[in-house]
């Protein structure tokens, strides 16, 4: 859905997943879309153009990754100027986060009720293994400048320019 949603704002979208079912099911869904290719493999791994993207996204998929890996990698595949959006999950580690957590915990409970919230059949489940304070640190010290966010349903947000336009 990200993928076909990005075509609005790009002339070529590049998406990909490690999991052979939703690879089968995007290019199900943009069946006859040039502007579209999906890619099944490991974003760490999978041979994609090494730089001279204009933007990058990952979207609740780099908790599956080896984090400072795959924050690198979207570094170094960005051209200069280019955006870097991450939107990802972790886990509450100190007191002060899990306050936020338990705060937020009606919320949540009520957006995913309206929402109807669930994933696709057969997307992949990880728990998030770092915390909110382990992202923010090591997302700060591979990408200087970056902002970072909190939001609620357990995600965060980095967003970063990469210098050099």
């Amino acid at each position: 859905m990200l993928a076909r949603k990005l075509t609005e704002r790009a002339k070529h979208v590049t998406g990909i997943d490690n999991s052979p079912q939703m690879i089968a099911r995007a290019r199900e869904l943009a069946a006859g879309r040039p502007d579209l290719t999906f890619v099944e493999g490991d974003f760490l791994t999978a041979d994609l153009a090494t730089a001279g993207y204009d933007f990058i996204c990952s979207v609740s998929a780099i908790h599956h990754m080896d984090f400072e890996a795959a924050l690198a990698r979207m570094r170094q595949m960005l051209r200069p100027g280019g955006t870097l959006v991450v939107v990802g999950l972790a886990h509450a580690a100190t007191p002060a986060e899990w306050a936020v957590t338990i705060a937020a915990a009606p919320v949540v409970r009520i957006i995913k009720v309206l929402r109807r919230a669930h994933g696709p059949e057969g997307m992949p489940v990880a728990a998030p293994p770092m915390s909110y304070g382990q992202v923010r640190a090591a997302a700060r010290r591979l990408l200087p400048g970056m902002r970072y966010r909190r939001h609620v349903l357990r995600r965060y947000s980095l967003t970063w320019e990469k210098p050099g336009r």
